[in-house]
This record gives C-alpha cells, sequence and structure tokens, in this order.
C-alpha cells in the first residue's frame, strides 16, 4: 500500500457574472470550514502544509482552492477569453470564495489569504461580513501602489525572473527548501496572470478613503504580516489596523510575504492561537 497525503482534490463549477468556471480545490480535515487563498500569480499548494497538519485537521475543514485561470482552474470553455487582456477585479475576486462557499454548502466559513488573498480578507470584511464567521489577512494593507506593470507581462521577461523577484520577498531565515519552492511554484504560472492579479493588488484595492469601514465587530478580523514582506509591510499592516474597528493585528517575526509556505513551521506558531480563539468562539 502506498503512502498518500490528506489532501484530496476535486472539481466544482462556480456561475460568476453569467459565466461557469470549472474550480480545483483540495480538501482536509473536517469541522470548521476554513477557505485558504493563495498569492497572485500562484495556487493552492501554496497551503498544502497547512492542509496536513493533524492538528488543524481536527477542527477544521481547510480548502484550499485555485482561483479561475490559476493552476489547475483552467480558463472558462464559454467565453473567448483569449481576446481580451486578463485584469483581477476586486468585484469579481470578492465573488469566488462567497460562491464557493454557496456550493460547497459550507456554514458561515471562516476565510484566510495571503497578499491579494490578504487585501481580499479586508474587502470581504466591508462587503460581505454577514457571509464568514472569521477573516485573516496575511500582508494586508490600505493600498500597495506601483506593482501592476509591463514587465510581469512581458515577451522579454521569463518566469523564471517572476519567480526570483519573489524569492527576494521571503525571509532570509525561511528554509532555503521552502523558499525554492514557493519560487518554483511561481515560475509555473501562466504569463498573464500574475500581472492581470496585480491589478487588484495595486490598483482596485484601496482602502484609503474607506478603511474606517473596516470594522471587527462585525465579524472578527485579523492581521498578521512578516517583519521581511517588503511589499506590504508590517508599517503598513499596522496603519490599517489602528484606522479601522476592533482589528487584531501581530507582525511575524521571522517571516515574509509568503508564511504559510516559505516557513510552515514559524507560520504555525503565528496561526495556532488565532485558530483556537476561532474554534473557542465557535464551541
Amino acid at each position: 500500500m502506498g503512502r498518500f497525503a490528506s489532501a484530496i482534490g476535486r472539481y466544482v463549477f462556480l456561475t460568476i457574472d453569467g459565466v461557469e468556471y470549472r474550480v480545483y480545490f483540495e480538501e482536509a480535515g473536517a469541522g470548521i470550514p476554513i477557505l485558504l487563498q493563495h498569492t497572485a500569480g500562484a495556487d493552492g499548494r501554496q497551503w498544502r502544509h497547512l492542509l496536513e497538519d493533524p492538528a488543524f485537521q481536527r477542527d477544521f475543514r481547510m480548502i484550499a482552492y485555485d482561483l479561475p485561470y490559476h493552476g489547475k482552474s483552467v480558463p472558462p470553455e464559454g467565453i473567448e477569453w483569449w481576446r481580451h487582456e486578463y485584469k483581477l477585479t476586486k468585484d469579481f475576486l470578492m465573488k469566488v470564495p462567497v460562491t464557493l462557499a454557496h456550493e460547497l454548502k459550507l456554514d458561515r466559513p471562516v476565510y484566510m489569504g495571503s497578499s491579494i488573498g490578504g487585501h481580499l480578507a479586508t474587502d470581504l470584511a466591508i462587503n460581505y461580513a454577514e457571509e464568514f464567521r472569521t477573516l485573516i489577512g496575511l500582508e494586508a494593507a490600505i493600498l500597495t501602489p506601483g506593482g501592476y506593470a509591463d514587465q510581469w507581462n512581458h515577451p522579454r521577461v521569463s518566469n523564471q525572473f517572476k519567480a526570483m523577484a519573489m524569492y527576494g520577498l521571503m525571509s532570509p531565515t525561511s528554509p532555503e527548501k521552502y523558499r525554492r519552492e514557493t519560487a518554483w511554484v511561481y515560475s509555473q504560472g501562466a504569463p498573464p496572470v500574475f500581472k492581470g492579479d496585480l491589478y487588484y493588488y495595486s490598483i482596485d484595492h484601496d482602502l484609503t478613503n474607506c478603511a474606517e469601514q473596516l470594522d471587527g465587530t462585525r465579524v472578527p478580523v485579523y492581521l498578521l504580516t512578516g517583519e521581511y514582506d517588503w511589499a506590504s509591510t508590517p508599517e503598513m499592516s499596522e496603519e490599517l489596523a489602528r484606522r479601522a474597528k476592533a482589528v487584531k493585528y501581530r507582525t511575524m517575526k521571522g517571516l515574509g510575504h509568503f508564511p504559510m509556505s516559505e516557513d510552515p513551521a514559524r507560520f504555525r506558531e503565528y496561526i495556532a492561537p488565532v485558530l483556537k480563539e476561532i474554534k473557542r468562539r465557535s464551541e
């Protein structure tokens, strides 16, 4: 008998704005549902270590999904998507976890995401608070301008360049094998996708004039940011937490922009207490 990982993968069909998407996800564990959103230009493989954690599996049904156009979620068949520039918008991105939760019949799941996923936690808290029991934003900020640029989808710029740029966003203390694995995932994304995702990251996500609407009394909100993240810095996240209401913030020492994949053991030290609080409130 072979040795198998715990996570099991399958596809679900999501209809968003009249278009049907075949979306891939992997899940492990049982209990409180938690949706796990990957970073820009990547896919759900970033969460593989969390999915395999036996302690978390006892209390949480963890679901890591690939956004449409990412990983195994290939572009939809029903539209001529190649005729238009891929550009990820806030409206569409918010609808993905909300629609996924409805299709999987999840009872007010927890949501956790990093980078674009961290920004998304705050946008969901403002616009879809009633759909979730808790929102966790990793590497979230009010605004992260400057990332949406042609260099991320240019015929003279390879995916290896993108991967090495992301390598530089990680902590120098994170294990080399996991830093390399995180960069490896980045080297495999479809060329237009990373730049298109950064449209949301750097332009469409903007809480400059509405950060005060982020209200942790409507739904609990946690923000955690790695100390070595220079794209969305701890100072940026702290500013967001200060302007918001009843939002908990913590700097993750020794971590960078991809905490869940670059150093799973260290990330566990920070996320375990948060998940423990969620479990206690759900009892």
